[in-house]
This record gives structure tokens, C-alpha cells and sequence, in this order.
């Protein structure tokens, strides 16, 4: 296949696929945050997203100005290593350089197949997988520095949390602007500062399209302004994953109020998947200081081209 065939049998991402690829991705076990049409479809703000059915099996091909990649391992009930090689065609057919073409989000239970079929395997960042009951109360030793600034929160401040609402939206990217313009100006490394305004794309899409893909959270409000607010969607029925937490940066222990709060709502899940950390040191610590239950490994598939 080429760049003209997968145009040709491809479709473009669209909300209305959301029950095509839940039908696929309920195929299988999945423990990666990536397995999810909510996860999927807010990268639309950043990547030219398109499907297709090969063999009987779904392939997401995420596009940009670089190239083209496949964002999760093709999907289905049994797997067929035919549909592997189209798709590595149809990619190559659009990437100049052939080592842009590759899967990623590859969960281990796969790795061994991967590799048996000759492709390269690197790892990713990892998920980081927490027990909601732990998130929660906060308690021990292992979690006094939360526990501290939670409860100053509390005691300093007159707050109203409740449900974050579709109508959030405006007051919620104004505050991301706030809180995107102070994390900039603590940095000065290119690549943070270009994810960071990446993510605010990102958080739009989410924000915009929050009810159709199923996304719950809270808001917390003081003053009657939202000062932070926090959000996700559903993985199974025993795993909430946590997309986005921002909150005023200037507000002492705020943050670590609404994480807990989040995490006493989620009454109806085991853990909170707090997705993976970028590769950014500061943020590997952060979730680290949370005590993950397990670190959920992802890899990557090429080939030696």
C-alpha cells in the first residue's frame, strides 16, 4: 500500500467511531492508558489521525509534519502478522525515512511475539499504577509530605470541590494559561516548554469534546473561581486513569487536595493509572512520591531497515 491507498481505504478519525474501537479494544486485556478512544482522540489537535481495517484488524495511524507511526499495536481478536507487514507498508509508503514507521504502545504480554517475528523492541516510559485506596487516605509514614500539605490546605483555605462541568471549559483554559505561562518561565529547556504548549491543544480537544468521551472529574472552586481542576476516563472496570490535574500554582497544598479528592470519588475502581511521566525527571519524582503498586511497562516496534 501507499500514501494514495491508505487515503484511499482509510478513514479519518471521527467521534462517531467510538464504538467501532471500543468493540476492538475490548478485544483483549489492555493496562496501558493508551487503550482508550478517549486517549486516542485528543491527539486529533496534534496529529492527523486515521483508521483501517487489515485483516480483520484495526490499525490507528497518527500522522505529522515528520511522519507517520502507529500509535497502538494493531487490534484484534487473534493476531495475524500479515496485517503487521501492510501496515509497516502503508507507513513506509508515507515516511521518506524509514525509521519513522513503527508501533508503539506495545504491552508486555506482546513483547515475545514482536520479537519473534524479527522486529525491534525498545522500551518506553512506563505507566505508573497506584492503589486508589492508598491515594485516598494518605496514610503512614510513606505519604506524610501529602498528608502535610493536604491538610493545610484544608485548614487555610475556603474551597467549594465539586463535579467539573462541560460549562467549565473557558475558566479551565484560562487557568491552564496561567499555569502553562509559570511552568515557562521556571524553564528553560525547549522541549518542556514545547510539550507544555503541545498540551494545551491537547486539553481543549478534551475539554471540548468532554461528555462525548466520557471524561469525570472535579473542580475546585475559591472565591468562585476555579483554581484547579483535574480529569480522566476509564480504562476497565477496575482502573480510572488521570489525564490532566492543574491547579494554581500559588496555592499551597491545593494540588495535593484535589488528587486525594479525586481518588475518594473513584469509589468503584482498584487503581488510579497516573499515565507516565515523559521521560521529565521532575515528574518521575512526583509520581514516584505517590508509591506506585507497579510500573506498567510500554515498548516500541521498528525494524532494522
Amino acid at each position: 500500500m501507499t500514501k494514495n491507498d491508505i487515503s484511499q481505504q482509510s478513514h479519518k478519525l471521527a467521534l462517531k467511531d467510538k464504538r467501532l474501537f471500543n468493540k476492538y479494544l475490548a478485544l483483549s486485556k489492555h493496562v496501558l492508558a493508551a487503550f482508550s478512544f478517549a486517549n486516542i482522540y485528543i491527539w486529533k489537535s496534534l496529529f492527523d489521525i486515521h483508521w483501517v481495517i487489515i485483516d480483520h484488524t484495526l490499525c490507528v495511524f497518527f500522522r505529522d509534519k515528520i511522519g507517520c507511526f502507529m500509535y497502538l499495536p494493531p487490534l484484534a481478536g487473534e493476531r495475524r502478522p500479515e496485517a503487521l507487514k501492510k501496515a509497516f507498508t502503508i507507513m513506509d509508503g508515507i515516511n521518506k525515512n524509514k525509521d519513522i514507521s513503527r508501533i508503539e504502545n506495545i504491552e508486555l504480554q506482546d513483547l515475545d511475539y514482536y520479537r519473534a517475528l524479527g522486529y525491534i523492541v525498545r522500551q518506553k516510559y512506563p505507566d505508573y499504577l497506584c492503589l486508589r485506596s492508598d491515594l485516598a487516605k494518605l496514610s503512614g509514614n510513606k505519604f506524610k509530605s501529602q498528608r502535610a500539605s493536604y491538610n493545610y490546605f484544608i485548614k487555610h483555605q475556603n474551597f467549594n470541590a465539586r463535579k467539573l462541568r462541560v460549562t467549565d471549559k473557558t475558566d479551565c483554559l484560562n487557568l491552564f494559561s496561567l499555569w502553562l505561562n509559570e511552568r515557562k518561565g521556571k524553564s528553560s529547556d525547549e522541549i518542556y516548554c514545547g510539550m507544555l504548549d503541545d498540551n494545551r491543544k491537547v486539553i481543549s480537544e478534551a475539554l471540548v469534546n468532554y461528555k462525548q468521551l466520557g471524561f469525570a472529574g472535579i473542580a475546585v472552586m475559591i472565591n468562585r473561581e476555579i483554581k484547579g481542576f483535574t480529569f480522566g476516563y476509564k480504562l476497565s472496570k477496575d482502573t480510572f486513569c488521570v489525564l490532566y490535574e492543574i491547579t494554581d500554582l500559588a496555592i499551597k497544598g491545593l494540588a495535593q487536595f484535589i488528587f486525594r479528592k479525586l481518588c475518594e470519588e473513584l469509589k468503584i475502581y482498584k487503581y488510579i493509572n497516573i499515565m507516565d511521566d515523559s521521560g521529565l525527571e521532575n515528574l518521575r519524582k512526583v509520581k514516584l512520591s505517590y508509591k506506585p503498586t507497579a510500573l506498567i511497562p510500554a515498548y516500541i516496534a521498528s525494524r532494522d531497515v
